[in-house]
């Protein structure tokens, strides 16, 4: 009988040895959500100086508040250097972040994950990474650091690394070249004016792109070669034209508070999943329009709030949700939003402002209920 029990008490030390090492990626990220609150970085798109008049449609991510874990005991100073903890229980991950480092330490050649946001560091010099070639999760923003003061190729060798963050900092362009493994790239709150055409070339893998908040004038085709890319916000900056090329991946294009003053025809009908659109705050007028610019079948939400519209723009069917307020238009046309008006034809639209403009609330067709017949909120 003792034989048999410590048979069974093999087995099932066996049994969660194996459980913990399949696990161990998920429970790195556990550990730093709970003791890094302060430096912990929002991954969808958010920001600080807006106060929308409205709300979207989709739901933002819940915030699930976790129980604290156990402080992180420090390693042997030759496993981690001594600004950083690592966590003997989480072994490829190092927390340097919000201690006031102007360098960057020495990176362990097993880490998968370093965090070394909310520093003072202004430079990387070349070779930082290259004995730590497994990264996959690279944080270095809210920092100081300059173009000029980074090496040429210092994410050359990390072929596995799929997010770098580097918002948030004083860089004045793309950092080039960057690992095609990538898969997110934020870059906003920076100084970068212009994005080269060739400055994201190869990057096959990138699904999500984060240029808000930065000086960029000009875009090129630079999107054109992004085969995965599902959203690209380049709000906040200085566009006067909108990119070259979008994928036929994209599923998300932010775009609102630049000076684009027209779209080009059928500029949508290349990204057949195209679902969300924000256009707002820039300088469109009808005259920059095409007949059927927004008329895409894809498209769910389309944002063109703040801008000189005088007329509604014609829009597919299939939308769901329009927001025009703040524009010049003086006509509720229904042509804009069905082509044949019957019991068998008819918007999808749920939500549509027109609050804002110059429409009079006398002005709405009287068969605008039967082509608005799904329509729950109208403000005019």
């Amino acid at each position: 009988m003792c034989w048999v029990t410590i048979l069974i008490i093999a087995g099932l030390c066996g049994a969660s040895l194996g459980q913990y090492n399949e696990e161990e990626d998920l429970a790195w990220l556990q550990y730093y959500m709970r003791q890094s609150r302060v430096s912990s970085y929002n991954y969808m798109p958010y920001y600080e100086d807006e106060n929308p008049p409205y709300v979207y449609s989709y739901p933002a991510a819940p915030d699930t508040e976790l129980e604290p874990g156990p402080e992180p005991q420090q390693a042997p100073s030759w496993q981690c250097p001594q600004e950083c903890d690592c966590p003997p229980n989480f072994s490829s991950a190092m927390y340097c972040d919000t201690r006031n480092l102007r360098y960057l330490p020495f990176v362990p050649s097993r880490m998968k994950y370093v965090y070394f946001q909310n520093n003072l560091i202004t430079a990387i010099q070349e070779g930082a990474f290259d004995n730590a070639t497994e990264l996959e999760w690279l944080a270095l923003h809210n920092n100081q650091i300059s173009s000029e003061k980074m090496g040429k190729r210092v994410f050359g060798k990390l072929k596995n690394l799929e997010r770098l963050y580097m918002n948030n900092n004083n860089l004045t362009k793309v950092p080039s070249p960057l690992p095609r493994s990538l898969r997110e790239l934020h870059l906003s709150y920076n100084q970068i004016s212009r994005v080269p055409s060739n400055a994201l070339e190869g990057l096959e893998n990138l699904t999500a792109l984060y240029l808000s908040h930065n000086f960029i004038f000009e875009m090129g085709a630079s999107l054109k070669g992004l085969k995965s890319l599902i959203l690209a916000d380049l709000s906040y900056n200085h566009l006067r034209k909108v990119p070259d090329g979008l994928p036929m991946s994209l599923e998300q294009l932010y775009l609102e508070y630049n000076y684009i003053n027209a779209i080009p025809a059928d500029y949508f009908q290349v990204s057949p999943r195209l679902l969300y659109v924000r256009m707002s705050h820039n300088s469109l007028t009808n005259q920059g329009l095409s007949t059927n610019t927004f008329n895409s079948s894809s498209i769910l939400e389309l944002d063109l709030s703040y801008n000189q519209l005088q007329k509604i723009p014609r829009v597919n069917t299939n939308l769901e949700n329009l927001y025009l307020q703040g524009n010049q238009i003086n006509e509720f046309s229904i042509s804009s939003f069905c082509s044949v008006v019957d019991v068998m034809n008819y918007s999808r639209l749920q939500v549509l402002r027109l609050d804002g403009n110059e429409i009079k609330r006398n002005a709405v067709p009287p068969d605008a209920p039967l082509c608005l017949r799904r329509a729950t909120v109208i403000e005019i």
